[in-house]
């Protein structure tokens, strides 16, 4: 299959180019010309497909659930925003809940379903900080064990690569550096660590903040906590939730200018009440949430954020239009830069010869004209 446009997202830039897809893989890349192609996209943008490192559902669907249909409804339907590559991530629950839910998202990545790819699990508890336990439930947070966890990886054959934790409560960092050395990336999160605390942390291996800002030890000029950690360490990738809900669009720019185009990664956050309208309430965890005109979801009771309903492609407009990101930096959080944090930057993430065809063809207004996973063409929300 052949396709071009005259704005293909390589090297950084906008060229004018035809890709040849075989199978799943990028063929080549070559010069625009004249000569007939499969698809021809005129000047519509051609960029590398979405990674959503930190979702927990949509459409009725939570990662909880266990749900095989569920799941498979959710990875058919991320086409529609983009997203080619993600990890659905748990929240805070029994032990028996949490290995069903694992060992759901296990099997259904097995069968090769199509629509977006499971490239892993983000385990999102249950080991977080009772005082930032935000919309997960407190009376499930428990201690961190080396030994649970690997009951947890167990179940999901191993698909655990990111596990969010409050590195506090870890004592002598022992699972930050069990995870580390076994290739699952810890991200600090709900949590209320110094700045001291994260700093160790990282020297014993964790590599990310989870939805900087959120959930978290805030910053004050005395007391810089896990968000000045976050501003503070280069080495460190922090998630960012880019509804402009969970964050205004000003923090968004002060976090940009701070990470830079290196090591921040966009992220969705959404729950199983995405694709449904305001006003609707739901079960999330045992606790109900309620859909905010804004499209942000909080908690009935309590009246917190819960989660989003945002899409990737909404985002990435958010971040360019509201936020004021340039646009190469902004692409970069939601492709390359949740890549490198998987270590999947070596076939994903880039238009590259030899990677694999997860392309997306974005209108000028971010609708997804068409989202293209591993050289198979899906229908975009036209």
């Amino acid at each position: 299959m052949f396709i071009k446009s005259k704005r293909v997202y390589v090297g950084d830039r906008f060229i004018p180019c035809i890709i040849e897809i075989e199978k799943d893989k990028i063929m080549n890349i070559s010069a625009y010309s004249d000569c007939k192609v499969d698809r021809d996209y005129g000047d519509q943008r051609i960029v590398p497909g979405f990674i959503d490192i930190h979702t927990h559902g949509a459409y009725g669907f939570d990662t909880n659930n266990a749900d095989e249909n569920g799941l498979k409804n959710w990875q058919k339907r991320l086409t529609e925003e983009g997203v080619t590559s993600f990890l659905p991530t748990t929240v805070t629950a029994s032990k028996d809940k949490l290995l069903k839910a694992l060992k759901n998202v296990a099997n259904v990545k097995k069968e090769n379903y199509s629509g977006a790819h499971i490239v892993g699990i983000h385990l999102e508890g249950p080991y977080i900080d009772k005082k930032y336990h935000g919309a997960q439930p407190i009376n499930a947070v428990v201690k961190p064990t080396i030994e649970e966890f690997q009951e947890y990886q167990d179940a999901a054959n191993g698909l655990i690569k990111i596990i969010t934790l409050a590195v506090e409560h870890d004592p002598n960092y022992m699972l930050t550096k069990y995870c580390s050395d076994n290739h699952v990336a810890v991200s600090i999160g709900h949590s209320s660590a110094t700045l001291e605390q994260v700093t160790f942390a990282v020297a014993n291996g964790a590599k990310s903040i989870t939805h900087t800002f959120n959930g978290m030890s805030p910053f004050n000029h005395r007391d810089n906590g896990v968000v000045g950690a976050a501003l503070r360490c280069d080495s460190l990738y922090s998630e960012i939730i880019c509804d402009c809900n969970h964050v205004t669009s000003e923090a968004i720019n002060l976090f940009f200018r701070s990470k830079g185009k290196e090591k921040a990664i966009m992220i969705t956050d959404s729950l199983m009440c995405k694709g449904y309208k305001p006003g609707e309430v739901f079960h999330f965890s045992d606790l109900e949430v309620k859909i905010h005109s804004d499209g942000s979801a909080h908690l009935v009771k309590e009246g917190n954020f819960a989660g989003s309903t945002l899409k990737m492609n909404v985002g990435l407009k958010n971040l360019v239009e509201k936020a004021l990101i340039p646009f190469d930096v902004a692409l970069q959080s939601c492709t390359l830069n949740p890549a490198k944090l998987l270590k999947i930057d070596d076939r994903v993430g880039s238009l590259v010869v030899g990677y694999d065809a997860d392309i997306v063809v974005l209108g000028d207004d971010y609708s997804i004209i068409e989202t293209y996973c591993k050289g198979i063409p899906q229908l975009g929300t036209q």
